[in-house]
């Protein structure tokens, strides 16, 4: 199986691992198997130990059991390495500002040229990047209007929105709805990060 040649003998990388819960169930999987991990982090488990076939045929077993896939071909890791950028500088690290130039910074956090990254995302997922970035945003203002915690100018300015008319406006756009009456129905229209 030559997929072993295409990443290195510790290095695993894993699709759907998009949260901390993930990153807690891929943890303990691969204790489970007595893999001795190195670091983890979202969407990639470094292993301290090489894997061969067999290993690497329980590694998968346990994953899709669990809902997560090996990513094994090159291109395929860079998309889910620009998906994981994307969730993490929405959904879970605030020290990341939206604001910034999203494709300045996913361009030199994957290593690549960002018309190259845009293009063969928007060939493989039929959607663009930016369109990308829009949905993982709408999903975090459902959660914090769901939550209630915060204005929606508050939640604006959090997810680097120029202003709360364009904050509802691309709402609007993605989910039919604003986001007062979004606010209002509080019913189940958030989806999993996965299904973005």
């Amino acid at each position: 199986m030559n997929y072993l040649c295409k990443m290195s003998a510790t290095t695993i990388h894993i699709k759907n691992m998009v949260c901390n819960r993930c990153i807690k169930v891929v943890n303990d999987e691969f204790e489970k198997l007595n893999l001795e991990i190195d670091t983890i982090v979202l969407g990639k488990v470094e292993v301290k130990s090489p894997i061969d076939e067999s290993k690497l045929s329980e590694i998968k077993a346990v994953l899709d059991a669990n809902g997560f896939e090996l990513i094994d071909d090159k291109k395929s890791q860079i998309i889910d390495r620009i998906k994981t950028l994307v969730i993490e500088m929405t959904h879970h690290n605030n020290a990341l500002k939206l604001s910034i130039n999203s494709s300045k910074l996913i361009s030199q956090k994957i290593g690549y040229d960002y018309s190259y990254l845009s293009n063969l995302f928007s060939s493989v997922e039929g959607i663009t990047i930016e369109k990308y970035i829009i949905n993982q945003k709408i999903e975090k203002v459902k959660e914090l209007l769901v939550y209630n915690e915060l204005t929606l100018n508050e939640i604006s300015f959090q997810l680097g929105y120029s202003s709360v008319q364009h904050l509802s406006y691309q709402f609007k756009k993605t989910t039919g709805l604003t986001p007062s009456l979004f606010k209002k129905l509080k019913g189940n229209k958030r989806k999993p990060l996965d299904k973005v």
